[in-house]
């Protein structure tokens, strides 16, 4: 199988990635689907917009998604959404795929984690209703699981920004409900 580079060295970049104290963290949500603007982004965005406020790199991109049925069996649909998914990475960066079957954290591990793979960047890769493909998740830096439960993609979105937000207030030392 052959990588994109922008994956190829995903592997090769692991170390001591820990960000030193007062780093700024710098952080993307990368999803399939255009963002439900009625629904569930109002709540995406006010999460977004506290985040900024700590001064923080926080930026959301999408890839549209490719319809499943029809002329695309899954897997090539989801192949397809994960060679979007690949071209819309930022050249240097920490991809975590969000997948419901990957390990979940606490808060604090998440929080600790969170420190670590936003240098240079952590890039969160959300797939669409059928998932990402497996040969996506194989070279990332990390999966992460925020439900067992299959989440709509837009409420995972949601959740995960919410987690973001929660980690953040933890480091900037910041009372947030518990």
């Amino acid at each position: 199988m052959h990588l994109p580079a922008r994956l190829a060295g995903v592997r090769a970049r692991r170390g001591n990635r820990a960000a030193p104290s007062g780093t700024r963290l710098k952080l993307l949500v990368l999803a399939v689907g255009r963002p439900d603007r009625e629904r569930f982004g109002p709540i995406f965005d006010d999460y977004a917009e506290r985040i900024r406020r700590f001064g923080l790199a926080f930026e959301t991109r999408w890839v549209p998604e490719v319809r499943p049925g029809g002329r695309f069996s899954d897997p090539h649909v989801r192949e397809r959404e994960a060679r979007a998914l690949r071209e819309a990475l930022p050249e240097r960066c920490n991809v975590i795929a969000l997948c419901p079957d990957g390990p979940s954290f606490t808060t604090d591990a998440f929080t600790r984690r969170l420190e670590s793979w936003s240098q240079p960047l952590a890039a969160f890769v959300l797939g669409g209703p059928l998932g990402l493909d497996p040969a996506f998740r194989k070279p990332t830096d990390a999966v992460l699981s925020l439900s067992p439960m299959t989440l709509p993609h837009e409420l995972a979105r949601v959740v995960l920004a919410e987690q973001i937000y929660r980690a953040v207030t933890i480091l900037r030392g910041v009372p947030y409900h518990k």
